[in-house]
């Protein structure tokens, strides 16, 4: 009988450290500084030159919070050299975010990274938030264990009210879980500017506001100069409760994941010349006229019907890092020799300019990763109807072609040659 109670327990401990964690509501705070950011402190106080990246959406590539950050820190070290890595993308998460991490941010060698995603997140669940920003810290930690990191959590009309009510919102509270786990300091933008809303002193979303208000945001997502201003004074809140924190070697955390599957080898890779079928031109890094290219390298481009992509790879997850917009077409998207019911547009509703998209090749999270997939992506010979882009006009030549311009290739696996 003892050595069944033994086994029982055994097989519940060891079902318990396998188990996918559960998520828990989260208290609202101000500051948690946990492990802080000693290593980027010791570095500025000798005057040492230090790289912050500051990771996330539209709201950290506003004029806001992440230059005000930056002319802090240098105000605080003026004998220090801050180098500031621009790193957002208007309109993206963290599932977007822990593909583009190693161009976007590793290449530079941060030494201080800032991860913004909680807003953009919100739709996602905890499942994937975890997945995707598990994948994001043990990238950064893998490429070099005294990189220090922050979350920061922005604040909205769609959440200040769960700030109110004591909670954050799901999103924030599925990185808190996972801040705990690593010792990540994370800082809540969400905190003050709801104490404000509920004094009735911070009027969230409005065209303008009453002498003696203060108005966050015309459309209750970006804040105006008033709300970064807030957003600076949490930021120099975390400071001060991290200041005088040790420096400290991160690498010791990755000992123990938070949840399997998590996605540290996601990655961006370059298409080359013997993947491509028909006519292509590469659109070179740099090239005037063509910015996209500071988010991927290099591009490559073709309108003819019919020029083909095609690679070969195991893993669980593959996507396109392209680009839509007006003059774009549409591809076919075959695997395995199963072609898709339907072309993927290039373009949507908004495409009266050019934005960098994802075009989703393959997903399966139960893929064995042994097992080897061929993707072949082939321009459509069709000009496609675009009378869904909102101010499309009828002949207008700017909507006219079958262009595709294809960055890199997003792959959760390996190519294989």
């Amino acid at each position: 009988m003892k050595k069944l109670l033994c086994a029982i327990l055994f097989f519940a401990l060891t079902a318990c450290v396998h188990a996918a964690p559960e998520y828990t509501e989260q208290e609202i705070f101000d500051v948690h500084a946990r492990s802080g950011i000693g290593n980027t402190i010791a570095k500025l106080k000798a005057g040492e030159e230090v790289t912050v990246a500051y990771f996330g959406g539209s709201i950290t590539a506003q004029n806001g919070w992440r230059p005000k950050t930056s002319k802090f820190l240098g105000s605080q070290f003026p004998n220090a050299k801050i180098n500031e890595i621009h790193a957002a993308i208007g309109g993206t998460g963290s599932d977007l975010g822990v593909f583009r991490l190693g161009y976007d941010v590793l290449r530079h060698d941060p030494d201080l990274v800032f991860v913004e995603f909680a807003t953009n997140d919100g739709g996602n669940s905890p499942e994937n938030i975890w997945r995707q920003m598990e994948g994001i810290v043990r990238q950064i930690w893998k490429k070099d264990a005294r990189t220090d990191i922050v979350f920061v959590y922005t604040v909205t009309t769609a959440t200040v009210g769960d700030h109110q009510n004591g909670k954050l919102h799901r999103a924030a509270g599925a990185m808190e879980m996972l801040a705990e786990h690593y010792g990540i300091p994370t800082i809540n933008f969400g905190k003050r500017v709801a104490e404000m809303v509920t004094a009735g002193d911070l009027i969230m979303k409005a065209d303008s506001a009453p002498e003696g208000k203060i108005l966050f945001a015309n459309d209750g997502v970006h804040p105006l100069d008033a709300g970064h201003e807030l957003y600076l004074a949490d930021i120099i809140a975390g400071y001060e409760k991290m200041k005088d924190l040790p420096a400290m070697d991160h690498a010791p955390k990755l000992e123990k994941v938070f949840i399997e599957g998590n996605y540290e080898d996601a990655k961006m890779v370059s298409i080359t010349p013997e993947m491509l079928g028909g006519e292509w031109k590469l659109v070179k890094e740099g090239e005037p006229n063509f910015h996209f290219t500071n988010r991927t390298g290099e591009m490559w481009h073709s309108g003819k019907p019919g020029s083909t992509l095609t690679f070969k790879f195991r893993g669980k997850q593959v996507k396109l890092y392209d680009i839509l917009g007006p003059n774009a077409g549409q591809v076919w998207v075959t695997v395995d020799g199963k072609k898709g019911e339907k072309p993927s547009r290039r373009y949507d509703s908004y495409c009266s300019w050019f934005r960098l998209a994802t075009l989703w090749a393959y997903a399966n999270e139960n893929d064995d990763m042994q097992t080897v997939h061929t993707v072949t992506i082939e321009i459509d010979s069709e000009q496609p109807d675009r009378s869904i882009v909102k101010e499309y006009t009828p002949g207008d030549p700017k909507y006219d072609g079958t262009n595709w311009w294809v960055g890199k290739i997003m792959i959760l696996g390996e190519l294989v040659e």
